[in-house]
């Protein structure tokens, strides 16, 4: 049976998250102070006792969760547990490529952080917002955006299960998009409080200073597949990790697509590896009969350790 790794993105931090690994393993002990002087800044202090809204910041919130879920992910590597195939839901698939040893914890760090700040002032230079609508079709949301554009920029961002899409653009154009949705029968619509359009043309000059990052970062080979967002596939050479990567802050996460890319692999057992069971929720509305046993705990890697069928 394969092990499918789950990586989760924004919006599944909290603050708390990480303390017991830290007070249970030198391993994590080691990984935050060494994330502390690759950042600038206590990035254990932030993720342990927050404040909320300092954790929720872009250039805090992306290297929280990457240092978080790859110390679950080696953790589980010291038991033998390790991803057949894997996929990050955003800023998840940077813990997905580590994972896969594409890079080394300190060199995927230092690209979290490049992303994360060149995210950050992408939003403040262009400011925006982005919109959850839960309800209808793919297409008509589509149609919708198109109609809306006219007020300002607004695509679909994450496709995130069948009927749950989350929008991105100008404040304009997404409110206007989400009046129309709910006009065409959406059952839900929700404006999201991000601080910035993520994934949308909005972040151009974010995705130009990351590309200068990747070029020049040490990359290889994932070992395991590891599902693209921007194709829904899993990547093959170094350089599609460099030209995706940079790719994926304007353009949709293909998320329901990427987790039937993993289904179709075989019988699994899902793991949602990090903070929070964000992802462990849409997996069941995106595969029947499939649910991820979420791994953010000290008795979530007792618990699996002791009951995972690992593979050779």
């Amino acid at each position: 049976m394969l092990n499918i790794f789950l990586f989760p993105g924004q919006g599944s931090q909290s603050v708390g998250m990480g303390r017991d690994l830290h007070e249970a393993y030198e391993l994590a002990r080691h990984r935050f102070a060494e994330a502390s002087g690759i950042l600038g800044f206590d990035l254990a202090r932030i993720c342990f006792e927050g404040p909320e809204e300092q954790l929720r910041q872009t250039r805090v919130t992306q290297p929280a969760l990457y240092v978080h879920s790859c110390i679950v992910s080696e953790l589980l590597a010291e038991r033998g547990i390790r991803p057949s195939a894997c996929a990050g839901h955003s800023l998840g698939e940077y813990s997905a490529l580590a994972s896969a040893d594409a890079f080394d914890f300190a060199s995927g760090l230092a690209l979290v952080k490049a992303r994360a700040q060149a995210m950050q002032t992408a939003g403040e230079n262009n400011p925006g917002t982005m919109g959850a609508v839960v309800g209808i079709d793919d297409e008509i949301l589509r149609e919708v955006c198109a109609e809306a554009s006219a007020e300002g920029v607004v695509i679909p961002a994450n496709y995130n299960s069948p009927g749950q899409v989350v929008i991105s653009g100008t404040v304009a154009g997404v409110r206007r998009a989400l009046d129309l949705a709910k006009a065409r029968g959406a059952r839900l619509v929700k404006e999201l409080p991000v601080s910035g359009a993520f994934h949308s043309p909005l972040m151009a000059s974010a995705a130009e200073s990351l590309g200068a990052a990747l070029a020049d970062a040490d990359l290889r080979k994932p070992n395991c597949p590891v599902v693209s967002n921007v194709t829904a596939r899993p990547h093959t050479t170094v350089e599609s990790v460099r030209q995706l990567l940079a790719e994926q802050l304007l353009s949709p996460v293909r998320w329901t697509e990427s987790v039937a890319t993993l289904a179709s692999l075989g019988d699994a057992r899902w793991f949602e590896i990090g903070s929070g069971n964000v992802l462990t929720g849409l997996l069941k509305r995106s595969v029947k009969g499939a649910s991820a046993e979420t791994v953010g705990t000290v008795p979530d890697l007792a618990k699996v350790a002791a009951s995972a069928e690992v593979p050779s």
